[in-house]
């Protein structure tokens, strides 16, 4: 396991057994009917509604609620997955705070918005828990396409790729489908095992087969994907984690905050994990939250945020910073990372003071030390293992239009490619329009 339990301090079974299904139970219980159809006469089901503007998959979200309002939650659910076939895992994972919901004009008007993404859930839960697959596949095209990566990204691109008949193939480095709706995000927002249940609903479409445990460079080269299938969409994600920059980074305790929250989302026994008394967490995204809270959750006494610019430039939404304090975390910021020390049988992690002006960050001068069991270091993470040949732009895959590399027949889309927002959402979105490329240039190349 990780080099983490070489700290003394950090033990499993902090708290009694039956706190850990309670602390990572579901954050947000689904609305049942009767909650549902009143939230939904909630919505003003405004014209040119702007809350479909702010959807990065554009879902008619009028039309969904009003067909919950007339007690047809199995149409809404379709009207959901035409355009986000993850919907059920958005609604989930979603910051429909700083998305839909603060376009909602009920927000603007009320402070209040219609609670879009919980009615999301409903919607899709229900569909997805009677089975129903509410697509079809066109008849076969001949055509074959490689999916390198099962992510969000990866498997919009695939499941709209075999509606339109064709044959895909998935290839993926890691032992399960999901990429990090199954290995990246808190427990506590998609319990159980519901990133594969929606997998497993996903695959219904047919046409589709997964090899895993193949990854580009490791069992397979992007020259063969090419030669084996007409067209190729990347969608292998960030493998690498951005460096502290700081003396005693590679101290045992110390690790990426996205291996402590793939650990934790694959262990059983939540009871079994080892966590620190003091937990730091170096970062100001999603990430950063996710891991201070389970840390919180897990049984850590003292968990710290600390982030090197201002509370408002958190890439973290103002709703999950406020979850991360109501949950006991405490945020410290404009504090950059110097060294991590060894101190007897723990760790001091040594920040200095900064300002955030118009030439950057500029150290004060001042320092302090934090105490710590564990440092989580999620401060974002890199491209890893760029296949060659492919232009690259601030670290990334460059993409055109609806996700086209410089290289002919090769699309990538998600946080591999370059632009748009690190979203499961946003992933989503270029993945099926990255599919609808493929499929016209296929169709165009037949005639």
């Amino acid at each position: 396991m990780s080099n983490s339990q070489l700290t003394p301090g950090v033990v499993p079974g902090r708290l009694p057994a039956d706190a850990y299904a309670k602390n990572f139970g579901d954050h947000e219980p689904p609305l049942d009917m009767h909650e549902a159809r009143v939230a939904a006469d909630r919505c003003y089901f405004c014209h040119d509604a702007p809350c479909i503007t702010a959807c990065p998959t554009s879902i008619d979200i009028p039309l969904f609620i009003r067909q919950i309002a007339t007690g047809t939650p199995e149409a809404a659910a379709k009207t959901i997955l035409g355009q986000n076939i993850l919907g059920g895992m958005c609604a989930r994972v979603c910051p429909t705070e700083t998305l839909c919901e603060e376009a909602c004009v009920r927000e603007a008007a009320e402070g209040t918005p219609v609670e879009i993404g919980r009615l999301q859930r409903y919607a899709t839960d229900r569909l997805m828990a009677a089975g129903v697959h509410p697509f079809t596949r066109a008849a076969p095209t001949g055509r074959s396409v490689a999916v390198v990566g099962a992510g969000p990204a990866g498997l919009a691109a695939a499941h709209r790729l075999a509606m339109h008949g064709h044959d895909v193939v998935i290839y993926d480095a890691r032992p399960k489908a999901g990429g990090l709706n199954e290995y990246g995000i808190a427990q506590y927002k998609a319990v159980g095992d519901f990133a594969q249940d929606e997998v497993a609903w996903l695959m219904q479409i047919g046409g589709i087969t997964v090899k895993t445990g193949v990854a580009l460079g490791q069992g397979v080269t992007l020259a063969e994907v090419q030669a084996a299938h007409d067209a190729v969409f990347l969608g292998i994600g960030l493998g690498g984690v951005n460096a502290l920059r700081a003396a005693g980074e590679d101290l045992p305790g110390v690790r990426p905050a996205v291996d402590f929250i793939a650990e934790l989302r694959q262990a059983k026994d939540k009871s079994a994990l080892p966590i620190g008394r003091d937990v730091v967490v170096i970062g100001g995204g999603m990430t950063a939250v996710d891991a201070a809270v389970q840390s919180r959750l897990l049984g850590a006494m003292n968990v710290t945020i600390v982030y090197r610019r201002g509370q408002e430039k958190m890439s973290a939404s103002g709703y999950e910073q406020e979850h991360a304090t109501s949950a006991g975390v405490r945020i410290v910021c404009n504090a950059s990372p110097v060294a991590v020390h060894q101190a007897g049988g723990a760790l001091e992690v040594e920040f200095a003071y900064t300002v955030d002006g118009p030439d950057g960050l500029k150290p004060t001068g001042e320092t302090f030390r934090l105490r710590a069991d564990q440092v989580f270091k999620a401060i974002g993470q890199t491209l890893s293992g760029a296949p060659e040949g492919l232009s690259l732009e601030g670290g990334k895959i460059a993409v055109t239009g609806a996700g086209r590399t410089s290289v002919p027949g090769i699309w990538a889309g998600g946080d591999c490619a370059a632009g748009g927002e690190d979203l499961t959402v946003t992933a989503v979105a270029e993945g099926r329009d990255a599919a609808e490329d493929i499929h016209a240039t296929l169709m165009a190349a037949r005639t």
